[in-house]
């Protein structure tokens, strides 16, 4: 037998132990953890807000704003919709550090990181719900289903979320989840990527297990059906839909403008937006997308690429109105206070392989088969002032969780099944 054929085999079996292990994982998991949702339970009518508001001597004035401007009091009651593979984890850590700052009360998942994904959301998958209860804030990943958030969530929430160039998204998402598709297993070659893009038809199951994540992911997280025909009036109407209900849709690709954008909306601090970006990936494992390739992932997304040219309009609508020299000056000064904590902060000023971080509080979760996602160290040394904030900044989502007090048991679980896998 030869070496090639040896690995063959090898990846072979180790694709069946895999499919093997995630059924009965996934069995187990739903027979203890599926949640009781109670339909006969009695309405409450959710609260107008649940914000704490202070007292009027404290309103803040955004620095962005002219000193003799109006006041405005910071808006607390925010949904954001996770979406995949689209910079939302760098995100979620500054709600987590805003929810913290404001002691605000946080809708978290019970024994896991999501809400039931990929199943719709339903306000019985939060921990410790009670109809009438306030939240202030609601961010971990889910399969958007506006009438149970309508239930949960005080009417004044802001709604937001994030896009990314589908052709981006759908390469970061074949990397991050391909082995966990099971007809990607039969895909041959070392470029299982382009061997797909050539000819997706040949392969795709929409039936197939976890075959969201490799078509319309964008539209399938916001509870759409992601394998209609892009010229279904469903479509159109399901942009719609979306357009109506988010008050604010970020862009990866304009990040720094999407937070500047989101501080003017709620009335936030400069300080609020300060990040490091997390879960990066390695930069030899990023496929170079060809024109060619490009074009496919763009056409085989084609629902997802119409969701993004409509709300890449209306942000440049949202940065006019903002004020483009406006918007380039506090992006600048953004990047300035960013550039100075990870003088304070990062041992190095960048991130590192998986391998090459010290503490294991501040290794992220990584994909099954590879270690392609970055983290940091901390500086040593660093003087007592800037310390719980730089190892909030620098925290991955799953132990950040786990210090906001989220049980979570079957992540945890999930992981020690990783750790089998990846032998």
């Amino acid at each position: 037998m030869t070496g090639k054929q040896g690995r063959q085999w090898r990846s072979m079996g180790k694709g069946l132990v895999l499919g093997t292990l995630l059924t009965s994982f996934m069995i187990l998991v739903y027979c203890f953890s599926a949640p009781q949702i109670h339909l006969n339970s009695p309405e409450v009518p959710v609260p107008h807000s649940c914000a704490h508001r202070p007292s009027p001597l404290k309103h803040t004035t955004n620095s962005s704003q002219k000193a003799s401007g109006p006041s405005c009091l910071p808006k607390m009651d925010v949904m954001f919709l996770k979406t995949h593979k689209t910079a939302s984890g760098t995100f979620l850590n500054i709600l987590f550090r805003f929810g913290e700052k404001h002691r605000l009360k946080f809708a978290f998942p019970d024994s896991r990181n999501d809400f039931f994904y990929p199943s719709p959301f339903h306000r019985a998958q939060v921990k410790d719900y009670r109809p009438g209860m306030c939240f202030n804030i609601i961010c971990n990943h889910m399969r958007f289903n506006a009438p149970e958030l309508a239930k949960l969530l005080p009417t004044d929430t802001t709604y937001i979320t994030i896009l990314r160039d589908p052709a981006e998204l759908f390469e970061s998402s074949f990397h991050y989840f391909g082995r966990l598709v099971p007809f990607t297993w039969k895909i041959q070659g070392e470029d299982k990527l382009s061997e797909f893009l050539l000819d997706p038809q040949s392969y795709f199951d929409p039936e197939s297990y976890n075959s969201h994540y490799l078509k319309n992911l964008l539209f399938f997280d916001f509870g759409q059906d992601n394998t209609l025909d892009p010229d279904d009036p469903r479509v159109d109407a399901g942009i719609r839909s979306i357009s109506e209900r988010f008050d604010l849709v970020m862009l990866v690709e304009h990040f720094e403008e999407s937070l500047l954008l989101l501080k003017d909306a709620l009335c936030w601090e400069m300080d609020d937006l300060l990040f490091f970006k997390l879960n990066v990936r390695k930069g030899s494992t990023v496929s170079k997308l060809t024109s060619e390739l490009r074009a496919k992932a763009l056409e085989w997304n084609a629902i997802d690429w119409k969701l993004y040219q409509h709300f890449n309009q209306t942000f440049w609508k949202k940065v006019d109105a903002y004020g483009r020299q406006r918007m380039a000056d506090d992006v600048a000064e953004l990047r300035i206070r960013n550039k100075r904590m990870a003088s304070i902060c990062i041992e190095g000023g960048h991130p590192v392989e998986a391998g090459s971080i010290q503490e294991t509080d501040m290794q992220p979760w990584q994909p099954i088969g590879s270690k392609s996602i970055m983290g940091y160290n901390l500086k040593k040394n660093m003087d007592k002032a800037h310390r719980k904030l730089c190892r909030k900044m620098l925290m991955p989502e799953i132990q950040y969780l786990s210090e906001l007090g989220v049980n979570l048991w079957i992540t945890k679980l999930w992981g020690h099944v990783r750790d089998v896998i990846n032998w």
